[in-house]
């Protein structure tokens, strides 16, 4: 293969003496020698146990929330404690994890994966069952249900389900975290090192996310499953008091990560090269693999210098800040703001999310990694078409703005009870109940609008059992003109306009194709990072970039977007001894552009920078391609001047070569 051939940024590598380092580094090539592809095979099962866990974390985070009692910023805190554990040691596991056997630092890596994951299931266990505010009951002597009178008397109130032991989950989420930062950047650079170049992007397509699947199953499953009975739940998935079994898939996940880190343990040091078996080779320049700790310890300053003075990389690192920040807010709170602005249950949300969501962007990842194997893009072209796909995809998401779905009508929340000037969950037909001012236990009445309970709605009486119990008598739902018998109201909030339902699927539709265009290029911008820098520092420039984007994304884009949802907040839950619980109603219009328009600035701003990068790149490879054509220019020069000098010389000796037999005669 010529250098020509070959793609920026990338030389032949060249062959590694195993044996200087270990004597039986022969016997290692000859005995055990795996393919590339086996080790293919084993990363790809441990991307897809991580990528599981994170993205069941993330289709979980209304579940955690309902069933700690918690704000949204405090349960993005506990998203973002993922990142804080990645970057306490992300750094150095890239830097220093390069020089040693790093099979067996990921292997390390996914055990503590596994173990978190497991820790963040651990609070189910340690809480009591879940209880949740409700007018029905049931008998423990008859198994049935009695009623409460819903004009006169308090609701049942569960016990304290704002346990402190949500500070576990964080924990577990931290130590998943630190696992996770063995897997990313030394998987990565293990594959680029030992794979052709114009193959590491193909290779690095690995793995579905499928966390959304699990998560819609278990959020359609009661959390005290097989310990209660599920008769006996008046509430359903839609209401915004379930809470699904969101501690089991962490089980599934936390096993999966800790099975993937066996075969990792059994794995050599260094790999054949593709098409080469037999013949080791090192990484990348610079890895060395019996380098001590003390000379990498004392090069790393010196490496970090260079990085951070590569101007290219830094505006790589600031677009994909921004870029960074939109991708988190979507990805954490999408199934939430689905949930919120479209009425869609949680489990619903989940698995028609992951239906159309997973499989767009694996064909755009997948399609990705194709189009640099097949047509070997340098870094410029690479960075126009990742520049190109990312505002194709972002082109396809300004549609969202016209998905404008109505808040539901909530009496004395959203719209003001008949007759009444202002607001309030109080009026005239419900002053007598004495109903409770923290009292959520919604209703629908037959006129549409949805009350805060049967007792706000006036309801005198009922009928029926558990989820098919109805009020009658309703006398707030008879002020809009309803006669007695039409007066009722069933549990549960009204349903959402048809109309909802069709903007759900159009939403789907457009975020299915905004994702494909912008994962089309994601192959193309990741392999910019290992491209733009020297050779040896590619393992350290995918760890300072996972660790800039952690640290000014991954951790505050949840914490402070949680804080802006929660300012949004029209109807806030009561902790049974005081204190504000978890948000119960959202004002669905102001979420609706909070998120939508911070995620396109957002995104904005990533590609204004990004193109200032696809700037920087051309100017570059244009002042190579000058310097290429001076050397050569130099070379063609020097090869006019030397063979006019060797025809010099030989016209030379020809004329002294007739002149000899004249002398001679002389």
């Amino acid at each position: 293969m010529t250098l020509e051939a070959r793609p920026e940024g990338f030389s032949e590598p060249a062959p590694l003496d195993k044996t200087a380092c270990d004597p039986k580094a022969s016997c290692v090539v000859t005995c055990c020698s795996p393919s590339l592809k086996m080790f293919i095979g084993v990363l790809a099962f441990s991307f897809l146990s991580k990528s599981l866990s994170g993205s069941y974390t993330k289709s979980t985070i209304t579940q955690i929330e309902r069933r700690f009692e918690i704000s949204s910023s405090v349960v993005g805190t506990i998203d973002g404690s993922f990142e804080m554990g990645n970057l306490l040691v992300i750094t150095f596991v890239s830097y220093f994890g390069a020089k040693f056997h790093r099979p067996r630092i990921i292997g390390a890596g996914l055990l503590l994966m596994g173990m978190g994951t497991l820790l963040m299931a651990l609070p189910h266990f340690l809480m009591g069952r879940y209880n949740y505010e409700t007018v029905a009951s049931y008998s423990k002597d008859a198994d049935n249900f009695t009623v409460t009178s819903p004009c006169s008397s308090t609701s049942q109130n569960g016990e304290e389900n704002g346990s402190p032991t949500w500070i576990l989950v964080m924990f577990g989420n931290v130590i998943r975290g630190i696992g996770e930062a063995t897997v990313g950047p030394l998987g990565v650079s293990f594959i680029d090192d030992f794979a052709r170049p114009e193959n590491s992007a193909f290779y690095i397509v690995i793995g579905p996310l499928l966390g959304y699947s699990l998560g819609s199953i278990c959020a359609n499953i009661y959390v005290d499953f097989g310990f209660v009975n599920l008769d006996n739940v008046a509430i359903t998935p839609q209401d915004s008091r379930w809470v699904g079994a969101w501690w089991l898939g962490f089980i599934v996940a936390g096993i999966l990560s800790l099975l993937s880190a066996v075969p990792f343990w059994f794995l050599p040091r260094a790999l054949p090269e593709a098409g080469r078996p037999g013949q080791l080779f090192g990484g990348s320049k610079g890895h060395k693999f019996c380098s001590k700790p003390v000379s990498s310890a004392l090069d790393f300053v010196p490496s970090l210098k260079r990085l951070l003075s590569n101007r290219i990389y830094i505006l790589y690192l600031i677009s994909h800040v921004a870029i960074f920040n939109a991708f988190v807010i979507i990805v954490t709170y999408t199934p939430k703001y689905v949930e919120q602005h479209f009425g869609q249950s949680a489990s619903r949300a989940n698995v028609l999310l992951g239906v159309t969501t997973i499989p767009a962007t694996c064909v755009g990842i997948f399609l990705s990694g194709l189009i640099m194997k097949r047509f070997k893009l340098g870094m410029l072209g690479a960075a126009r078409l990742g520049l190109l796909t990312s505002v194709a995809g972002f082109l396809c998401s300004m549609p969202y703005f016209a998905l404008s779905c109505p808040n539901t009508d909530m009496a004395g929340i959203t719209v003001p009870y008949q007759g009444e000037v202002e607001g309030g969950v109080l009026s005239s037909c419900n002053t007598e109940c004495g109903c409770p001012m923290n009292q959520w236990d919604p209703v629908c009445g037959q006129n549409g609008v949805s009350y805060v309970s049967a007792c706000y709605a006036g309801c005198n009486s009922t009928h029926g059992l558990g989820r098919n119990m109805t009020f009658h008598g309703c006398r707030c739902v008879q002020t809009w003109g309803m006669s007695d018998g039409n007066s009722s109201a069933v549990l549960g909030q009204c349903p959402r306009h048809s109309s909802c339902s069709r903007m759900f699927y159009v939403y789907l539709v457009l975020q299915a194709l905004s994702f494909f265009f912008y994962c089309l290029g994601s192959v193309c911008t990741f392999i910019i990072c290992l491209r733009s820098v020297q050779p040896e520092l590619k393992s350290l420039s995918t760890g300072v970039f996972m660790l800039v984007l952690r640290v000014l994304g991954g951790i505050p884009a949840p914490i402070y977007f949680g804080a802006l949802i929660d300012s949004t907040c029209l109807k806030w839950g009561t902790r049974r001894c005081g204190g504000r619980g978890a948000c119960r109603m959202y004002d669905t219009q102001t979420f609706r552009f909070l998120f939508l328009g911070l995620i396109s600035c957002l995104r904005l701003c990533g590609y204004a920078v990004f193109w200032l990068m696809v700037v920087s790149i051309k100017a570059k490879v244009q002042r190579e391609q000058r310097a290429t054509a001076e050397v050569e220019l130099e070379k063609g020069v020097g090869a006019a001047v030397e063979a006019g000098a060797l025809l010099k010389d030989s016209l030379a000796t020809e004329k002294c070569g007739a002149l000899k037999p004249v002398t001679e005669s002389v």
